[in-house]
């Protein structure tokens, strides 16, 4: 039985999804170490540092299939070595003498990083798409509600007002920059490591930078100038830019949550029927896709620590790194959740434009305090019109006065401002902005950048 949550019969797609456990489970990481394997006997045998025939024959026994997962754990017990195992089976495998060239100067690292390095690469294609997704998801929903007024808060308060779609496109930059650092780091992450025992590829002989750089091109990955055994940059930024795709996804989530309170009621996440929110309280409609999101959220930005340490955990030439291979695997599996919860709540999310609109007025008018200081500005400037202004504001606040009786009970706003012109300043739906204009420029960018 399954003993983590990830691959959980019961939890499992709260954690993660099947494409990217696929990527992540035993058989692939085999595959992928055998598949390395293969690419380093090819790359020798074209460059006559092992027979050709050798090659041959692991290249044909390279398939997980052939192996039994468990006899190659008992030998990891046993031999208290991670590839040492897979060698000596696939040694077992070859016909002839082709078993004495496998792993022929490559050092365990090298195999393990290079093959982590193909996972991720099958991971790439997904987050790309899994990020296209979501955006796509995201400017719908900005073109639909450019001109949905509501109200802009800050600190918590009501401060001005925006508009729905001003608040996405906000988040559709954010995740632009995120694909942005998906496709410039690409290069840099996607680098195998073929470089032997202390990263001199002394054991390849005088080809061993071409025999490094022919294995690499075959599994289509980057050659490193020189050794990455004890550089852990790269793969760390790979977990940190989940870190910021799953970041950005939480404080989507973390939005709707707040606007779904029962108080403010401006947003909730897809209800369907039959989803119960409380096992004793029947009416509950609870955001738990959105507590799902910044739960895991914490976790991958748990990992990307880890991967930080790791930076400085290795000592001189090589060391073990087992603290990466979960943070880094577990990080992608539950960013791939991530994405995919956050393009199904974006998608199926309720914008309750009325609760929108009565929201607008429910501080008797002092949102546009701001605009009325404007106006009171032209007459006085604008430090007085503040004095002026915050005192009135606070006498409406205080007092449950409606704005507009409290600005005309004082002498000079009533001497020099008319009431038809502080209704037509107190009118929300006139003042915000360019952010009709701003939502345009996003989705310009979007249609215009090459992400």
């Amino acid at each position: 039985m399954p003993s983590t949550y990830i691959d959980s019969e019961i939890f499992k797609n709260n954690f993660s999804t099947e494409e990217y456990r696929k990527i992540f489970n035993e058989k692939s990481v085999i595959q992928s170490w055998l598949d390395v394997e293969a690419a380093l006997a090819i790359a020798e045998a074209e460059l006559g540092v092992i027979p050709k025939e050798a090659a041959e024959e692991i290249k044909r026994i390279a398939v997980a299939d052939n192996y039994d997962s468990k006899l190659i754990r008992e030998d990891m017990a046993k031999l208290k070595h991670t590839i040492m195992p897979i060698v000596k089976a696939m040694k077992s495998k070859c016909k002839g003498e082709a078993g004495e060239y496998v792993h022929w100067g490559a050092t365990t690292q090298d195999i393990t990083d290079t093959g982590i390095i193909l996972q991720v690469k099958q991971a790439y294609d997904l987050l790309e798409r899994d990020t296209n997704e979501l955006l796509a998801a995201l400017i719908e929903k900005a073109e639909e509600h450019k001109s949905t007024v509501m109200c802009g808060r800050t600190h918590g308060q009501q401060a001005l007002p925006i508009t729905f779609g001003y608040k996405v496109s906000v988040w559709i930059m954010e995740l632009c920059r995120h694909k942005q650092r998906l496709l410039q780091a690409k290069p840099r992450i996607l680098t195998g490591l073929l470089s032997g025992a202390v990263g001199t590829l002394a054991a390849f002989g005088p080809q061993g930078r071409d025999v490094q750089h022919r294995a690499l091109e075959i599994l289509e990955l980057n050659a490193p100038v020189i050794t990455w055994h004890t550089s852990r940059d790269s793969v760390t930024e790979f977990v940190y830019i989940l870190t910021l795709i799953s970041a950005t996804c939480a404080k989507i989530a973390k939005e709707t949550y707040n606007l779904s309170r029962t108080e403010i009621g401006e947003l909730e996440e897809p209800f369907t029927e039959g989803k119960i929110g409380s096992s004793t309280m029947p009416h509950k409609r609870n955001p738990s896709g959105c507590e799902r999101i910044l739960g895991l959220e914490k976790f991958i930005r748990g990992c990307a620590g880890v991967m930080a340490e790791s930076m400085t955990y290795p000592d001189h030439e090589r060391a073990m790194r087992i603290a990466e291979w979960p943070s880094l695997s577990e990080a992608c599996m539950m960013t791939g959740s991530v994405l995919f919860a956050t393009k199904n709540l974006v998608k199926g999310m309720t914008v309750r434009e009325e609760r929108m609109k009565k929201n607008l007025n429910i501080l008797n008018g002092l949102l546009l305090t701001e605009r009325v200081m404007f106006v009171v500005a032209d007459k006085i400037g604008r430090q007085s019109a503040h004095d002026i202004v915050y005192k009135i504001s606070m006498k409406s606040f205080e007092q449950d006065i409606p704005f507009i009786e409290a600005l005309m009970a004082d002498e000079y706003i009533a001497t020099h401002i008319t009431r038809a012109e502080l209704e037509a300043a107190l009118d929300p739906q006139t003042y915000t902005g360019l952010a009709e204009e701003l939502v345009e420029d996003v989705l310009n960018y979007v249609k215009t950048a090459k992400l």
